[in-house]
């Protein structure tokens, strides 16, 4: 395997160990670290909950003195600035004597944005940036946040194969079998907050919750899209766009229902498409979407691409990442 290579697969991995932090690394991202000796990995970490201690960190006191002569591999440019929590997780490495840092991503925080990797360089580390795909998409909660000022957005939609998202009379109540039920809650766990619209509201009255053993304390944020009086515990919002004011979250988890869905994807607010295809047909049934303002076929073309796709008992899960960043500039 050449040196690059082997950069570029102890990085995954290190983006692989970040989701173990997320969400309740908030309001920090979660951050992987993997510090590697003679190809063997001897520490590793990733931003705990509350924030800290910083990926950085958990690994380097993993470590000990084998840190030294070492190499880390982060998947965000190290912090530069001293905090009330902790030191500057820049200076911890370049204390510790690493002979390599490779860096997934550059800090968008202008507190570290640069001065981070400055740090590590000026102290005699060999430091490199190596932006993957995979680290990216890993920090996408952070970066869209930095970038675009608002949440990432994932839209969830449960299908029928004829592409209905519940009968005539709105009852949807099983489309999906129990394993595709069972990895929805496991991405709402990774959301913090979830959304849906007042229709689905008034006509499910969903738990939005997380209700997976062991992991019900991830139950996010509950979101309404609607203009009606909020519910209690429910924070409401009148328009896609307001998602920019909603405190804390960074990852948004939007379950539809039609109208809501259909809103978000014509604002142009969707990063990420998550589709649950039960082998089922209703005829007649409520559509999944109504008008998204799309204006010819060409402009459907080219903008998604697939990510993931698996099966769930008897459904076809199957997601896809939006391929054009431009729009949203």
């Amino acid at each position: 395997m050449t040196p690059a290579a082997s950069d570029a697969r102890w990085l995954a991995a290190a983006a692989r160990l970040a989701a173990r932090g997320r969400p309740l690394s908030r309001p920090n991202p979660s951050v992987g670290c993997l510090i590697v000796k003679h190809g063997r990995v001897i520490a590793r970490g990733w931003t705990q909950e509350g924030g800290r201690p910083h990926a950085e960190a958990m690994a380097l006191a993993q470590a000990g003195e084998d840190a030294a002569g070492a190499s880390a591999y982060v998947t965000l440019e190290p912090c530069a600035h001293q905090s009330p929590r902790g030191p500057a997780c820049s200076t911890l490495l370049a204390e510790a004597n690493l002979a390599r840092v490779v860096i997934g991503a550059q800090d968008p925080d202008p507190r570290t944005a640069g001065a981070g990797i400055a740090r590590l360089e000026q102290a005699g580390i060999e430091t490199s940036l190596l932006p993957l795909p995979a680290v990216q998409h890993s920090l996408e909660g952070y970066l869209t946040r930095a970038r675009h000022g608002r949440p990432h957005v994932t839209l969830k939609l449960a299908l029928s194969l004829d592409g209905c998202i519940a009968l005539a009379d709105g009852s949807s109540q099983w489309i999906t079998g129990e394993q595709a039920r069972a990895h929805v809650h496991s991405r709402r766990a990774l959301s913090d907050a979830i959304l849906v619209g007042g229709g689905t509201w008034r006509q499910d009255r969903p738990r939005l919750d997380v209700r997976l053993a062991g992991l019900e304390n991830r139950s996010p944020q509950r979101v309404l899209l609607t203009r009606g009086v909020p519910p209690d515990g429910v924070k409401v919002i009148n328009a896609p766009e307001q998602i920019a004011g909603l405190d804390g979250v960074s990852h948004l988890y939007v379950e539809g229902g039609a109208g809501a869905a259909a809103s978000f994807l014509k604002a142009d607010l969707v990063d990420r498409l998550e589709i649950y295809r039960a082998p089922i047909i209703i005829g007649g049934g409520m559509p999944a979407l109504g008008d998204i303002g799309l204006g010819t076929l060409a402009h459907a073309h080219g903008r998604w691409q697939l990510a993931e796709t698996r099966q769930l008992g008897s459904d076809t899960f199957t997601a896809y990442r939006r391929t054009i960043e431009e729009d949203q500039a």
